[in-house]
């Protein structure tokens, strides 16, 4: 009678209005069935499975399988995601990335133990200005030229400076000198093939630059990242003083919108179709083009502009282009038609639904 009363109870609670037990505390998924009932917030599967490794700070229970004690029912009540949000996140420094249910581990697992374990964000705690935090020095493994093996190489990053820089071994010059204005960062964890991967992208001579960077320690990449994003906001508040906040946080740092392989043919479209790696950059609303996914320097971009300027994506062929039976993408674009090819229905629908969002979006 207790084990259905209180389980009652609890799913009351999580349904409560007002409470935002409704979303996971740390990643914001809807409908958690999961509970830290030492901390008093409601999280999904896998936030809780992250929290089980912190037993020192957080204890765990399913809120449908498990057997809730009337005193933690209560505790439950008297806590919830709201509260926990106002002590634990009282202090998240506007350019910290909060990350998402589809972001990497490294970021949630971090977000979570910087959070309760490390306590950085509570009201008592000190928050470092976007100059001084977007400056660090240290040691990160890069991937080498013709993407043979990762080496270790000294980074310097200087918000104040508005620049970055790494240094091969023992050398005093830097090899790379990367000005802050173009500087993005983005974790790419599988096509890195480490769980720490972070893609660092710039612009050089008016291509884009690749650099594949990992750290072994996950607290270290991940304050890296927010290093990176603290020099951003420093860079974008400075040059953009009256830029509302909603409209510059969102220009800090940016993943790609989507990627994956596709082929595609020349500019006569009478070439053999190739194979290669995509990347939709929203923001500069460019496709870029790779032979491999890890290349330094893309071989090719597709600028994007407004359906109103003459842009559009198709299912169908340009007339007197014939390919096997596959699934096509035609890019219209006032300069030339670009056809890709899908491997099937699936992609073609995904890469068709992003192309199109870039170009109607404003």
């Amino acid at each position: 009678m207790d084990y259905d009363h209180n389980k009652a109870l609890l799913l009351e609670l999580q349904r409560a209005a007002g409470t935002g037990n409704d979303r996971c505390a740390d990643c914001g998924d809807p409908d958690p069935e999961w509970a830290s009932y030492k901390l008093g917030i409601f999280i999904c599967l896998n936030c809780s499975g992250i929290h089980r490794n912190l037993p020192e700070i957080s204890r765990v229970k399913s809120l449908r399988l498990d057997f809730w004690e009337s005193n933690l029912i209560e505790f439950m009540r008297n806590h919830g995601n709201l509260w926990a949000k106002a002590k634990y996140e009282a202090k998240v420094p506007p350019y910290y990335y909060i990350p998402k249910s589809h972001d990497c581990m490294v970021l949630r697992q971090q977000w979570i133990r910087a959070k309760y374990e490390r306590g950085e964000f509570l009201d008592t705690g000190v928050c470092h200005d976007p100059c001084s935090a977007g400056s660090r020095e240290g040691c990160l493994w890069k991937l080498g030229k013709g993407r043979r093996q990762f080496q270790k190489r000294q980074f310097l990053l200087s918000a104040k400076e508005g620049l970055m820089k790494y240094y091969t071994k023992e050398s005093k010059v830097p090899k790379a000198v990367i000005s802050i204005e173009t500087l993005n960062a983005m974790f790419q964890v599988e096509k890195i093939g480490h769980n720490h991967g972070l893609q660092i992208t710039y612009i050089t001579d008016g291509q884009t630059r690749n650099l594949f960077v990992y750290h072994e320690n996950g607290k270290e990449i991940v304050d890296w990242f927010n290093a990176i994003r603290a020099a951003r906001y420093h860079y974008l508040r400075t040059t953009f003083p009256n830029l509302p906040e909603p409209e510059l946080i969102p220009r800090i740092t940016r993943s790609f919108v989507k990627e994956g392989y596709m082929e595609k043919t020349g500019p006569k479209q009478k070439e053999a179709f190739k194979v290669r790696w995509f990347c939709l950059d929203s923001q500069e609303r460019n496709l870029l083009y790779f032979k491999n996914p890890l290349d330094a320097f893309a071989q090719g971009q597709v600028s994007i502009g407004r359906k109103d300027e003459g842009y559009e994506v198709r299912d169908d062929l340009p007339q007197k282009v014939w390919v096997k039976k596959k699934p096509v993408i035609t890019l219209v674009t006032p300069v030339r038609e670009f056809v890709f090819i899908c491997d099937n229905d699936r992609q073609q629908k995904e890469w068709m639904d992003a192309l199109n969002g870039v170009i109607t979006q404003l």
